[in-house]
């Protein structure tokens, strides 16, 4: 029984390797992460557009950035071009160091998550952009006409709660369900010169748009995260904000350094500024592009910046 098992291991494992043809690894479409913000997919279709020049075959993947990285893991998935430190550090952090997934570089460009207003409200709120003059102006970002501010937070998982109740903010919270959602209040508040302290990152095409500030709150530490004595709240946690100059990285399977090797080391060299990425990203919302039509406008336009991140006398 047990050598007629091991006979149909053997033939299957034949039949595969006949249907795939020696050029299995080349044939197997390289899949990409998409997640729910314009310059990731943008950047993401940008990559795909190279990654098709080397002559490989391209699948784009959506994933939220929870469930990406047992795909990156498994090998369900092969590229992730947008890794937020103040969003993914911890995950992305523990993963590369167990062998999970690869930190195949940093882009040039630094990031920021956090709460961000427009400028006009600092004259309504003096302090801006320290943090403590939220609490006593907090009234002025009310929706519902009395004392306690309203922010609005994106679809992602961010400690918004624990910073208000470790900060002692009068704010509550109101979890949009899109980014477009952000965009819309912004631009309604904005229009009318209203009050308003939304979440904000860059780099982001907002920049370009709307002039603002992010809220200054104390710096953030590691600590801020797991020691109740370390900030200005010695009871609670998240008592900062968000790292104020993060990294940005990308993350590849581990696999694909040997299944992809042109395609890999292509990943490793793609690096955008944040003016870059603003501009890239204000292709679609801005000039009301679809993410592979501005993926292709960008690469028309910026020859010059991508050319040389195509490796050289490399053979897939």
């Amino acid at each position: 029984m047990m050598r007629q098992g091991l006979l149909f291991l053997a033939l299957a494992s034949f039949w595969l390797q006949a249907v795939a043809g020696p050029n299995s690894t080349q044939q197997r479409p390289i899949r990409i992460i998409t997640n729910n913000w314009t310059s990731q997919i943008v950047l993401a279709h940008i990559t795909g557009e190279l990654f098709k020049q080397q002559g490989y075959p391209v699948k784009y993947v959506s994933s939220s950035t929870a469930q990406q990285w047992g795909a990156l893991a498994h090998g369900a998935a092969h590229v992730q071009v947008e890794v937020w430190e103040g969003t993914m550090s911890e995950k992305f952090n523990d993963m590369a160091q167990r062998g999970l997934i690869v930190d195949a570089g940093t882009h040039d460009a630094t990031t920021r998550e956090d709460w961000w207003y427009p400028k006009y409200v600092e004259p309504l709120c003096p302090g801006l952009p320290d943090w403590q003059a939220l609490k006593k102006c907090a009234a002025i970002f009310s929706t519902q006409g009395n004392q306690t501010g309203t922010y609005y937070a994106g679809p992602w998982e961010k400690p918004d709660e624990a910073r208000v109740r470790a900060l002692a903010l009068n704010f509550d919270i109101v979890l949009l369900k899109e980014s477009d959602d952000l965009w819309r209040v912004l631009s309604k508040a904005y229009d009318e010169k209203r009050p308003i302290v939304l979440f904000n990152w860059t780099p982001n095409w907002v920049e370009s748009r709307y002039e603002g500030q992010f809220v200054e709150f104390p710096a953030y530490a590691p600590e801020c995260e797991t020691q109740p004595e370390w900030g200005v709240n010695k009871n609670l946690v998240y008592d900062c904000g968000n790292p104020a100059n993060g990294w940005l990285k990308k993350a590849a399977w581990p696999g694909m350094k040997n299944q992809w090797p042109c395609a890999y080391q292509l990943l490793e060299k793609i690096n955008f500024s944040n003016q870059q990425l603003a501009n890239a990203s204000a292709l679609v919302v801005l000039k009301k592009m679809s993410h592979l039509q501005a993926a292709q406008h960008w690469l028309k336009e910026n020859k010059n910046i991508w050319s040389p991140w195509l490796p050289q006398g490399c053979q897939p």
